[in-house]
């Protein structure tokens, strides 16, 4: 008798099944369309200038014969043999390297003091919280503008007031001087990108349950303790983001670098190599497989990080 029922009632169930897929079907080419304007800029904005810098980085060309650049080209590997043994290339990788650690690092640890010096209420606090994003938000123009006149060794603020009052013998020129020029501009980086940093540690912190510094405190934890106990513990996941993230932005600055110093005494990162591959030379060839090794490294580096540091789903828990 069962038996009967299932099988009265099996064709009913199958056209609600095919009812049912039709509707999913319908859903699916609904989100389709709405999400086909995205695919569209994507891959014109994206991917095809990616694939167009790849195909450039294989073939021998220069500004003269851009034209003859297509598809079908004649592909080399000279081109990355041209950047990998070209005079300058693994200083410049390494000047590149030693200015975005330093950059990457003083950013947050600066965000990471200024947050937490800001977080709690005071009077005020708004005006200070936003004057803090100064550096962040100004156009770069500006204010590299205004390190160039601070620093400058003839009538620069920061000289004369060494030579005044902290008894230096003479005016340094800390942006043409290579002892100087690296640190200088890894202090610029540094001082402005650091309220990028604070947004996301100040938010972080923010959320931190008030009733767990309370606890240590009446338990008799220094202010040191509750740091790296409590609120050190809680920030290691921002920090790890916004250490891939600065890495990742400095590795590629070009602008900061180029308007403080042009490239010049010891401070030639690899992104103003391609400038000058490109405006130099003319060679688009050279100086699209440079930006391909960049990227490259870029690549290794985001695996590095979601291998190791990114922050791990427990399967049970999206159950």
């Amino acid at each position: 008798m069962s038996g009967t029922t299932s099988r009265e009632t099996s064709p009913e169930t199958s056209r609600g099944a095919r009812r049912q897929l039709t509707a999913r079907q319908r859903e699916n080419r609904a989100g389709l369309a709405y999400l086909s304007p995205t695919l569209v800029v994507v891959l014109v904005v994206v991917v095809l200038p990616i694939l167009w810098t790849v195909m450039l980085a294989f073939q021998r060309i220069r500004l003269i014969n851009l034209r003859r650049a297509g598809v079908f080209g004649e592909y080399t590997l000279a081109n990355l043999e041209t950047v990998l043994t070209s005079p300058g290339f693994w200083s410049s990788l390494w000047t590149t390297l030693v200015y975005t650690v330093g950059s990457t690092v003083g950013s947050i640890v600066l965000g990471l003091v200024a947050a937490l010096a800001l977080r709690g209420r005071f009077r005020g606090r708004t005006l200070v919280r936003a004057s803090v994003l100064l550096p962040y938000v100004a156009p770069v123009v500006a204010v590299a503008f205004v390190w160039n006149v601070l620093l400058s060794p003839q009538f620069g603020l920061v000289n004369d007031w060494g030579v005044r009052f902290l008894d230096w013998d003479r005016p340094i020129a800390f942006l043409s001087q290579s002892e100087y020029a690296l640190l200088t501009v890894i202090a610029f980086e540094t001082w402005r990108y650091f309220p990028f940093a604070f947004l996301f540690l100040l938010a972080r912190l923010q959320a931190v349950p008030a009733d767990l510094e309370e606890a240590a405190r009446v338990d008799g934890a220094a202010p040191t303790q509750i740091f790296r106990h409590i609120l050190l513990p809680q920030l290691g996941a921002v920090i790890a983001l916004l250490s891939v993230l600065r890495f990742i932005m400095t590795f590629n600055k070009f602008d900061d670098v180029y308007l403080l110093t042009g490239g010049g005494s010891g401070t030639e990162v690899v992104s103003v190599r391609v400038y000058e591959f490109l405006t130099a030379r003319f060679d688009i060839g050279a100086a699209a497989a440079q930006a391909l090794v960049l990227a490259a490294g870029l690549v290794v580096l985001l695996a590095i990080y979601l291998r190791f540091l990114a922050p791990k789903v427990d399967p049970r828990e999206e159950e």
